[in-house]
């Protein structure tokens, strides 16, 4: 299928139409009824409430191109479990691409949104390089604040919103690594931080965090199709010996902005994290946060249910 769209806008770029003329309808042959395209045994692995992964070749591990990136088999698992061939994905904060990468592999389409050009155009050049000679689907990155994605799409044109968002200033402080005072991992006194945006979510205390993505999800409900699912991945931390829940934050208010929680999955990420310190020993019980996080599972609810709950 010829495209017209490119793979990149930068957000001073006004000759662009919106909304996107961008495929959205399934192409493949599957039942109505059918949530994806899995089988019965693909399903029931996903069915499981934990979850591992590994990573592959083309995932970035290095924390000077990205601070936070998350595996493409995690990203496909999703993008699997909750869409069909040909159907739209949107990723609010896409960083590098990760999304839009496994939709490029599952033959969805995909709109990835960021406030930082350099990671856009490490996307883009993932992306590029990735890109096989007969796809059906096309994936593109946006430069524009989350805030302004219900202009660039049509209503009910998503069929799911993955997305791994900045953990409010969780990276926004300088490592002490008190884990690891007897070696050097590199990120002693260092900020890993996106950027000292005053729109990057990355940026705020949880209070301001929680409203401002309360405040962006509303705005994307109305893009999402009844029934269609909302995934977000976010950890909890640790701030001055105190627990930060930030899922259960983002629970509460989007249940208010008109969410409706289906799930809650754990990545259990014990395989991929390497010389776990001794946090809290041997007086203070610290759960490792690095060793999981939540992926949190909403949907759009239908209209009827809408319609009772008023």
């Amino acid at each position: 299928m010829e495209q017209t769209l490119p793979r990149f806008i930068l957000q001073n770029e006004t000759e662009i139409t919106k909304p996107l003329e961008i495929g959205f309808e399934k192409t493949c042959d599957c039942t109505p009824n059918k949530l994806n395209c899995m089988t019965g045994k693909e399903w029931i692995k996903s069915q499981l409430g934990v979850w591992q992964f590994t990573y592959e070749k083309r995932d970035i591990r290095d924390k000077t191109v990205h601070p936070a990136t998350f595996p493409i088999s995690l990203s496909r698992r999703v993008i699997e479990l909750f869409t069909h061939k040909g159907e739209l994905v949107l990723d609010p904060f896409v960083g590098s691409g990760t999304t839009l990468i496994a939709a490029q592999d599952l033959n969805r389409n995909a709109v990835g949104f960021d406030l930082q050009e350099k990671y856009l155009q490490i996307c883009t050049d993932r992306l590029n390089s990735n890109a096989g000679l007969f796809s059906e689907s096309w994936q593109m990155a946006i430069q524009d604040d989350a805030r302004n994605i219900s202009s660039w799409l049509p209503p009910e044109s998503l069929s799911l919103i993955w997305t791994s968002p900045p953990y409010a200033n969780l990276l926004n402080r300088k490592r002490k690594n008190k884990s690891r005072r007897n070696r050097d991992n590199g990120q002693l006194g260092k900020v890993e931080q996106y950027s000292q945006d005053e729109r990057d979510l990355g940026t705020m205390q949880l209070d301001d965090y929680t409203l401002a993505m309360g405040d962006i999800f509303e705005k994307l409900l109305p893009l999402l199709q009844p029934k269609a699912h909302c995934v977000i991945n976010v950890p909890d931390m640790w701030w001055e010996n105190t627990r930060i829940t930030i899922h259960v934050s983002l629970i509460e208010e989007l249940r208010k902005r008109g969410y409706e929680l289906r799930n809650i999955i754990i990545w259990d990420r014990t395989n991929i994290v390497n010389q776990i310190g001794i946090f809290g020993w041997p007086s203070n019980y610290i759960t490792m946060g690095v060793t999981f996080e939540y992926l949190l599972d909403f949907w759009r609810p239908p209209v009827n249910d809408v319609k009772e709950n008023k």
